[in-house]
């Protein structure tokens, strides 16, 4: 199946760029152009895109906000958005994926990085790119406040509680960044087996993609981030 790329960024050389690495690979091509955030929004559902790639800084609706709208429209469930940004290093990387992106990718990646973050992004999996390590997203967590958080979404904190006793195992072990194969291996259960809990477990907690049950576990609580 061809991966549908929609690429968002105010630059249009950056976009030609783009559009010429993905449309080299055999197994995606670049379905549209976008210059804001509105844009892509519209693009994303016309398009049916599987996956954006998406600059935050933006005229207009920038990617925060576009990626929000994207995550809140029932139509556009299966779009996955990777958020493209100069600065990996800083709240954005949070807020992208509190905003509902799968991930997020320096621009400054190389081309295999980038096409390798398309395709983790188009099979659901949580995208971290190398420059930004797991300890960076919990700290980020920890200073927004996960008790503040818990409390303004009662109803997430109340389906943490829906879980099993496996599924929450399999929820941290998302959350620590493991792979099924991983978990698998730690749990000592089948690969499939853990890819069925994590489904279940995005299926109670209203969670698009594993990104999200990260997100999810630290907010509630269940996961702290360790003190070094």
């Amino acid at each position: 199946m061809t991966i549908r790329v929609l690429l968002a960024d105010d630059q249009a050389l950056l976009r030609s760029a783009f559009r010429v690495l993905v449309d080299s690979e055999p197994d995606m091509e670049v379905v549209g152009e976008a210059s804001d955030g509105a844009e892509a929004v519209r693009l994303a559902g016309e398009q049916r895109a599987d996956v954006v790639l998406m600059d935050i800084r933006m005229p207009g609706t920038d990617g925060l906000a576009a990626t929000r709208m994207i995550s809140a429209d029932p139509r556009l469930a299966a779009v996955r958005v990777v958020i493209l940004t100069t600065f990996e290093v800083d709240d954005y990387v949070v807020q992208s994926l509190r905003a509902g992106a799968s991930g997020f990718l320096g621009k400054g990646s190389e081309p295999d990085e980038l096409l390798n973050a398309i395709r983790i992004a188009a099979e659901g999996e949580a995208l971290l790119s190398p420059a930004a390590t797991k300890g960076l997203i919990a700290r980020f967590l920890a200073q927004e406040g996960t008790a503040a958080d818990a409390e303004r979404d009662p109803a997430r904190a109340e389906r943490l509680q829906s879980l099993t006793v496996r599924e929450r195992e399999v929820l941290v072990q998302v959350a620590g960044g493991h792979s099924n194969d991983e978990i698998a291996e730690r749990l000592e259960v089948s690969p499939l087996t853990v890819k069925t809990h994590v489904n279940r477990a995005m299926a109670k907690l209203g969670a698009r993609d594993r990104a999200q049950l990260v997100v999810i576990a630290y907010e509630t609580g269940l996961v702290r981030p360790r003190v070094e």
